[in-house]
């Protein structure tokens, strides 16, 4: 290529880069028009909010004193009901503030996520660095049994840190953007953090020496639990999501919940042994806070896995009871369908009759 090639495609680069300038600027004005957009959004949606909140306060005023509830008035709270679940719908597409934790831990910076597709891909990428974690924890689990070695033990055990902090973060911003994870999970994870964070800074001495196998095998144990669950739950949502029973932004977890109900009767047996190896975990570490050479770390790890066993305990029986008594009003629904079928069928079987047998006699 000579000078005057290099002065040609030069030329043509300029034009290039006018043509970039008119988009980029063209880009910054949209952008522009998008921040005074949602913040319209908003003001309309506190006005919107605002205004129910005097009507609905009325209608109470109105109940109290003894008014009639008439026709109007039930229609009118039905549409104050619709009205409130499309603001929410509204109010999903636009930015949230920062919770507490990641003003804390971020500042400031807006994390939500506006385009959908982004928020399926930082939940695959969620769900997805939980696998990767688990499998690394087992390896490096598998390897502290058979290898007694402090640095080994220290990498599992700030891997373990770094994991749960890091899924802290990750569930918060995940909330930011209408996930629906429950508050009781997001306390698990904080204890959870709390628990590594004092193995950390746990010495190497007689009481550490006791309870490492124990914690290296649960370890291990935990992290196939959440593969199965991984495996299991991400079909069964996938299912739900395109039955459209579930919302975009749901997560697996390691947890139970009601809706992953059929077919986890093969599961169950390992989330409950795995409750039952946290509270073995919490007997062990009673019984080593008794040893000489015991310090602060053993009975504070007590009382975290002992709080971890009861609130993943209470949860799934909590959840397997509300699942028992929604199966119960289900029948209770299917057989007063059947009822009134049978009824009916037998009401059309009366008036059939009489015209077959007037056909006969004719």
């Amino acid at each position: 290529m000579d000078i005057e090639e290099c002065l040609k495609e030069w030329e043509d680069l300029t034009t290039d880069y006018k043509r970039l300038e008119i988009v980029n600027k063209e880009y910054v004005t949209k952008l522009e028009e998008v921040g005074e957009l949602q913040a319209s959004c908003m003001k309309e949606i506190n006005h919107q909010k605002y205004r129910m909140f005097i009507i609905n306060n009325a209608l109470k005023r109105l109940e109290k004193k003894g008014s009639t509830k008439d026709e109007r008035v039930a229609k009118l709270e039905k549409e104050i009901m619709k009205r409130k679940a499309m603001l929410h719908e509204i109010n999903a597409t636009l930015p949230k503030q920062n919770s507490l934790y990641l003003r804390i831990i971020l500042g400031n910076v807006n994390v939500s996520i506006l385009n959908k597709n982004d928020k399926f891909k930082y939940k695959d990428e969620y769900e997805k660095f939980k696998l990767i974690l688990s499998a690394i924890a087992f390896v490096l689990a598998v390897a502290n049994l058979y290898i007694d070695f402090r640095p080994l033990q220290l990498i599992l055990i700030f891997l373990l840190v770094w994991y749960y902090c890091t899924l802290t973060i990750r569930e918060s911003i995940l909330k930011v953007n209408g996930s629906r994870i429950k508050g009781w999970w997001r306390l698990h994870h904080f204890i959870s953090t709390v628990v590594s964070g004092i193995l950390l800074v746990w010495p190497q001495n007689e009481p550490w020496e006791e309870f490492r196998h124990t914690f290296m095998w649960f370890i291990a144990y935990i992290s196939v639990v959440q593969y199965m669950q991984f495996r299991y739950q991400s079909g069964v949502l996938y299912r739900l999501k395109a039955l459209g029973a579930r919302h975009n932004m749901d997560i697996t977890i390691e947890g139970f919940h009601s809706w992953m109900w059929r077919g986890l009767s093969y599961l169950l047996p390992f989330l409950f042994g795995g409750y039952v190896f946290q509270l073995y975990v919490a007997y062990t570490l009673y019984n080593i806070s008794y040893h000489p050479e015991a310090t602060w770390q053993v009975s504070y790890l007590a009382a975290c896995f002992l709080t971890l066993h009861c609130c993943n305990t209470y949860t799934t029986l909590r959840t397997l009871r509300k699942k028992t008594q929604s199966g119960m009003k289900l029948r209770y629904r299917l057989y007063a369908i059947a009822y009134r079928l049978s009824n009916e069928l037998a009401i059309l079987e009366q008036k059939w009759r009489p015209g077959k047998v007037e056909t006969k006699s004719d």
